[in-house]
């Protein structure tokens, strides 16, 4: 007879469902601190910036959020990373 072993017992085996929760709300909090990390160059006592430099930031995060979007509501995206000030 076959034995199974302790894990094959006592954890049950996860959803697709639960692997796309526990993915997401790391990769969610991994993006928000990023983001959280990207704000703190707004220390104009230790950073120089122009108000088109904050404007280009915004608008990169603002399109990856968008694609984001259109990536997960239908099939396809773009998987470019393309930033410069």
């Amino acid at each position: 007879m076959l034995e199974k072993s302790k894990a094959d017992i006592a954890k049950p085996k996860a959803t697709k469902r639960d692997k796309f929760v526990d993915l997401a709300e790391g990769r969610t909090r991994n993006a928000i601190k990023a983001i959280r990390t990207i704000a703190k160059l707004g220390n104009r006592n230790a950073y120089e910036y122009s108000e088109a430099d904050v404007k280009k930031i915004a608008s990169a995060l603002d399109r990856e959020v968008d694609a984001l979007k259109s990536r997960m509501l239908s099939t396809g995206g773009k998987d470019v990373v393309d930033f410069k000030l």
